[in-house]
C-alpha cells in the first residue's frame, strides 16, 4: 500500500511538473546564481555565455543551463509534508535537445551544502524529469551539480547554485 501511495504521489508531482512552465533565464535571480566554484562560474564543458539566473515563483525556483548542445532545466521546490522523497526539497532536472526531452538519460546529482558537506544521489525518472530529494531548508548557498550520461555513452556535467 505504501509503495502504491508513493507511486501515486510521484505521478501527481510529475503531472504537475509537466503542466507547469519552466521560468528560465528570467534575469532577476532572487539570490540565486550559477557560481560553481570555477573561475568563470561555468564548468569546463559548459559552452554557453548566457546569463543563467533563475526565477523564483512562490516556493518554486527554476533555472536553465546549456551544456554540449543540451538544455538542462532545474526546478527546486519544497517537498509536500508527508510526501518527502529523500529530503525537504525536490530537485527536478530535465534534459532536452532541440526543444525535445532526451530519453534514456542516467543522472547522478550532488549538493554541496553551505557548511561544505556534500551528498550524492542517483536521480529517479519521473516522466520527462529526473528527481532527487535533498535537505535544502537551511540558510546559505547550496551548489547543485548534475552529471548525466546520454544514450551515446557521453557524460555531461553542469550545475547551479541555490540560496535560501
Amino acid at each position: 500500500m505504501k509503495k502504491k501511495l508513493l507511486s501515486i504521489s510521484a505521478l501527481a508531482v510529475a503531472g504537475m511538473l509537466l503542466t507547469t512552465p519552466v521560468y528560465a533565464n528570467a534575469g532577476d535571480g532572487h539570490g540565486h546564481d550559477d557560481d560553481h566554484g570555477s573561475k568563470t562560474g561555468h564548468h569546463d564543458n559548459d559552452k554557453s555565455d548566457d546569463d543563467h539566473h533563475g526565477n523564483k515563483k512562490g516556493d518554486m525556483y527554476s533555472a536553465s543551463k546549456e551544456v554540449n548542445g543540451y538544455t538542462v532545466n532545474f526546478m527546486i521546490m519544497p517537498a509536500k509534508p508527508g510526501k518527502e522523497m529523500g529530503g525537504s526539497h525536490d530537485v527536478m532536472v530535465k534534459v532536452a535537445q532541440n526543444g525535445e526531452p532526451v530519453k534514456d538519460v542516467t543522472m547522478k546529482t550532488k549538493v554541496v551544502h553551505p557548511n561544505g558537506k556534500s551528498q550524492t544521489k542517483s536521480a529517479m525518472a519521473m516522466g520527462d524529469w529526473l528527481m532527487a530529494g535533498y535537505d535544502l531548508g537551511h540558510n546559505g548557498k547550496h551548489k547543485l551539480m548534475v552529471l548525466f550520461k546520454t544514450k551515446d555513452g557521453k557524460k555531461h556535467k553542469t550545475g547551479i547554485s541555490y540560496a535560501m
